[in-house]
């Protein structure tokens, strides 16, 4: 045994959720969750899990950056080539699950994911540190490179490149996606494992609440 980690636990006692706490839109609950968690001591709160599932059946997750929230979903951005790209163009269906551990709580989403309009890429793409475009641009994400200083390398060449302009142009593989949600829970810790979940589920352009057993 490497790890033995059966003590490591704690009691969650800092709040509950009723039907009666929230929203019967789960997105004006999401927000008023995400408030919270913003005010809260937690660190990144728009940190999200992404799972996604490639052609070959497999199950990939990774941490990315929640950027927007509209009346459609939930955006995030990256490289179209990368691994999760691959994985949403052959199969457009993943989750998001947030985790805020300070104020006990996680978000659960599901939902099918599509690709923002370019105009809205490349809007949030001027908006972003030169630092940033740069390194989108040099990265040839999650491909195999020889060594780290190849990458610092092509950095340098961009920054040389690009030193006297003030906009970089978006990369063709660089954008954004939408997760249009069908399906989101909220999870509450409560005392003893009996946590309080509460799902919303949309069926028929209505979303249905239910709660869950712990």
């Amino acid at each position: 045994m490497l790890l033995n980690l059966e003590d490591l636990r704690e009691d969650y006692t800092r709040d509950q959720l009723t039907f009666e706490d929230t929203d019967p839109n789960p997105l004006l609950q999401f927000e008023r969750w995400f408030k919270a968690a913003e005010q809260s001591p937690v660190n990144e709160p728009n940190a999200m899990t992404l799972a996604t599932v490639g052609e070959n059946g497999r199950p990939k997750a990774r941490i990315v950056l929640l950027k927007q929230v509209d009346q459609q979903g939930f955006v995030f951005f990256t490289n179209y080539d990368s691994q999760k790209g691959q994985d949403l163009e052959a199969n457009p269906f993943a989750s998001l699950v947030f985790f805020w551990d300070v104020i006990q709580r996680q978000v659960r989403i599901e939902g099918r994911v599509e690709k923002i309009a370019k105009a809205d890429s490349e809007a949030y793409f001027q908006s972003r540190p030169k630092g940033s475009q740069i390194g989108a641009i040099a990265s040839p994400q999650s491909q195999v490179i020889p060594s780290r200083e190849v990458l610092q390398e092509k950095v340098a060449q961009l920054e040389k490149e690009y030193e006297s302009k003030e906009q970089l142009p978006l990369p063709d593989n660089w954008g954004g996606y939408r997760l249009v949600p069908d399906c989101i829970e909220f999870w509450q810790g409560r005392s003893s494992r009996l946590h309080d979940r509460i799902r919303y589920r949309l069926e028929q352009n209505d979303w249905l609440r239910e709660r869950l057993a712990p």
